[in-house]
């Protein structure tokens, strides 16, 4: 009844986040539990070389999402959604989505999948001094301008897909500062983009004569807390296509997927960071200050409170990994034993941790596709021992394991040994951890810091706008991001901390020697075996 009561009077919080393949929404109540959600599948589409999504997928998925979230909340308390107290939405970061003085959109929405500007990422990386991935909208943009596309020209104004959303609901260019920094370089001590880079892009644009500077067609950066506009009557329309939802809602600014996914986490505090580990794994440590020089293996982002974020990404993780498990189903179907796959999977999983501390000798790399750290645009699956290696299934479960974090590790060491980047907690979330203690002490003895999991990492994006809408509307004067999630969301979480022990971080130590001089190998396949 309580809850039923605070819909009916608008005291709960919606997040909406665009996924790659998934649309979500999570309604939540003051106290930041999920009373009420809403998904809706949808797939990229791959036309004329270029990966994106129609703005009739993107209108359709978010209507269907709220639709089906908004009959949940029907079925389950009897009452329609009418009212809501704030509004978030996210989305996959990156990209590029220009648009002319009419709001017309000037080209097909390019998606962060889009490898195709690796020259702008070169030139404007050492322009900046500062590392400017292919994906950021800055290199879309100034790719555009390499390639003499006519769009440029007409371009007053460009964003994201989280940004886009939120233009057509508010009529506010905004855009959250964790997702600013995905699509240019961001200046931490003002909490804007860097007034010198911007600058130097337009001296390099000068010559082409186009009738904008950079600054007018980009949208304006917000922090965590900043009101971000109120959902008009035409946005109401499109949101909620029953014609049900009020206007007037107050909506947050919008971020990417990485910022929700630090608040979802509680990872926004300087000295924290989180990592995402399944078919791909990315690490995001929150720093205490610039690093020193730029690393084309690390990105540099922010927390949606503007607080500078190392990112570490890798291609590949648990695929391969997941393969050989999947030949011992196989097996155990042969001699007709029938194991449930959760069971074969921590069955095999605490096997690992039987193992030598550096893998008895053996090697293995899971590069099923390119790996930018390590410096592959293409890999091939590796499996390799001497014949004195201690070969035996703990240890060959254990190397599977170490390999699945190895090109990470070798982003994170370039940190820790090179910047002295120290962290005093990790959160884990994603597949790698779904066997209770064994991607945990894994993951701890790579970093040498605690790893902690969880129960609500579960949850998700959508929740993590919802808590930064949440964080929008109730903080307290004064009072920062991280402080709110540690006592007003997670203060009573639960989670599952792993110390990393001295042995374990010396054989993983050992076991990167070893992957290090292999590299030669993978190269070699590479270069020997065609795909």
């Amino acid at each position: 009844m309580n809850t039923k009561q605070a819909v009916q009077e608008g005291r709960t919080v919606l997040g909406i986040e665009f996924g790659s393949t998934r649309i979500k929404a999570v309604l939540v109540d003051e106290n930041a539990h999920p009373i009420a959600q809403g998904g809706y599948d949808w797939e990229n589409r791959y036309v004329d070389n270029i990966w994106s999504y129609t703005l009739e997928d993107i209108w359709k998925g978010l209507q269907g999402c709220y639709q089906e979230m908004a009959e949940d909340v029907k079925k389950t308390y009897g009452v329609t959604l009418k009212k809501i107290g704030a509004i978030g939405f996210s989305g996959m970061m990156h990209g590029y989505m220009p648009f002319d003085k009419e709001g017309k959109l000037l080209v097909p929405f390019r998606t962060w999948r889009n490898n195709i500007t690796g020259q702008a990422s070169d030139v404007l990386s050492e322009l900046f001094n500062f590392q400017i991935p292919q994906r950021w909208s800055i290199a879309h943009l100034y790719q555009a301008i390499l390639n003499g596309e006519e769009h440029v020209k007409d371009v007053a104004f460009f964003t994201t897909l989280a940004g886009y959303i939120h233009w057509k609901l508010t009529g506010e260019k905004v855009i959250g500062i964790g997702e600013a920094s995905g699509m240019f370089p961001i200046d931490v001590e003002k909490k804007d983009f860097y007034p010198k880079m911007l600058d130097q892009f337009d001296e390099l644009v000068a010559p082409k004569g186009y009738p904008w500077k950079i600054r007018e067609i980009l949208p304006k950066v917000l922090v965590a807390g900043e009101a971000a506009g109120i959902l008009t009557e035409e946005g109401a329309k499109l949101l909620d296509v029953s014609g049900e939802l009020e206007a007037g809602i107050p909506l947050c600014p919008p971020e990417g997927d990485a910022g929700t996914g630090m608040a979802a986490t509680n990872s926004v505090r300087q000295r924290t960071g989180n990592v995402s580990a399944g078919t791909s794994v990315f690490a995001m440590l929150v720093l205490e200050k610039e690093l020193s020089t730029r690393y084309p293996e690390i990105d540099m982002v922010t927390t949606p409170a503007g607080d500078s974020v190392a990112m570490v990404h890798s291609n590949n993780c648990t695929s391969d990994l997941n393969a050989w498990v999947g030949l011992f189903d196989e097996f155990a179907s042969a001699i007709g034993a029938k194991i449930d796959k959760n069971q074969l999977f921590s069955t095999l999983y605490n096997k690992a941790l039987e193992g030598d501390k550096d893998c008895g000798g053996l090697l293995a790399y899971g590069y099923l596709s390119g790996e930018h750290i390590t410096h592959f645009e293409e890999g091939r699956p590796l499996f390799v021992r001497t014949p004195g290696s201690h070969f035996s299934l703990a240890n060959f479960m254990r190397v599977n394991l170490y390999t699945a974090l190895g090109a990470l590790k070798t982003g994170l060491d370039i940190l820790s040994s090179k910047e002295g980047v120290e962290v005093d907690k990790i959160l884990g979330h994603g597949g790698l951890f779904k066997t209770p203690g064994v991607g945990q002490k894994i993951l701890a003895a790579a970093m040498n810091a605690p790893v902690s999991v969880m129960e609500t990492a579960g949850e998700g994006g959508a929740w993590g706008i919802a808590l930064l809408a949440s964080y929008m509307l109730q903080k307290k004067d004064g009072e920062s991001l991280a402080d709110y999630l540690d006592s007003r969301v997670f203060a009573d979480s639960k989670a599952i901390r792993v110390e990393p022990d001295t042995e374990d971080v010396a054989g993983f130590e050992t076991f990167m020697k070893r992957y290090q001089a292999g590299l030669a190998i993978e190269r070699a396949a590479v270069e020997s075996l065609a795909d």
